[in-house]
């Protein structure tokens, strides 16, 4: 696909701040090299703001506005969500009075989930261990080899005391959340992650090892019309 052929660039990302701000659809065009005829925009639908781009670009394809159209999602949690994190009024009491829970996070959404739709502990614990055994066998075969773009970043340093030590060139070539090492009985042995919410008190489904943990990662696609 020739640059300059490309009609749009829709790009979902949940925390439009800092590094992520000023329409990172459009700066991710720029990045990419693609002409400044290109335009791109920026869709935030939380969790599923990366989905909600591809459905967008299939809609506008499918509307004739577009014939191909580049559409993914980004989120680099750990330049948004640290010390530099702007939080101020970042609460409507406008919005709480029509929607006193429309705040929650989602971890503790998660737990109303489980209890709602009967979703044990255990079938949970179970899938984690599946899909972290079927990432690893796939790493291990090269099946995402052709799909990851390794990316030169520079990652922070810190001291067994937390303390900030320096820095480090690394390439970023395979996803780092799978952990090849698991196993039922230390899934089984995790403390459940979420207290003290409005509405469930203490977890008791969620644990470092069944959720997703916190990570930095993008991914795009190129979606275009048969003609």
């Amino acid at each position: 696909v020739a640059p300059a052929d490309v009609d749009d660039v829709l790009i979902g990302c949940a925390a439009q701040q800092g590094t992520q701000g000023y329409n990172i659809g459009r700066l991710s065009a720029a990045a990419a090299g693609l002409p400044a005829s290109v335009p791109g925009m920026s869709i935030d639908r939380m969790c599923s703001s990366g989905l909600m781009s591809i459905a967008s670009a299939a809609r506008s394809i499918g509307a004739g506005d577009a014939r191909i159209v580049v559409a993914g999602g980004v989120e680099s949690i750990s330049l948004t969500q640290n010390k530099h994190k702007n939080g101020y009024r970042a609460r409507s009491q406008a919005v709480l009075d029509h929607q006193p829970a429309a705040y929650m996070a989602m971890m503790e959404t998660a737990e109303i989930v489980s209890r709602r739709y009967g979703i044990s502990r255990a079938a949970q614990d179970e899938f984690a261990l599946q899909s972290h055994q079927r990432t690893a066998d796939a790493q291990a075969a090269g099946r995402f080899d052709a799909e990851i773009a390794p990316l030169d970043v520079t990652r922070a340093l810190f001291d067994k005391e937390g303390n900030p030590s320096g820095h480090e060139a690394v390439r970023a070539a395979r996803d780092e959340g799978v952990r090849a090492d698991t196993t039922a009985e230390r899934l089984a042995g995790l403390k459940p992650s979420w207290s003290g919410g409005k509405v469930v008190e203490q977890g008791e489904f969620v644990t470092a090892g069944n959720a997703s943990q916190l990570s930095d990662g993008a991914a795009a696609v190129v979606v275009m019309s048969r003609a």
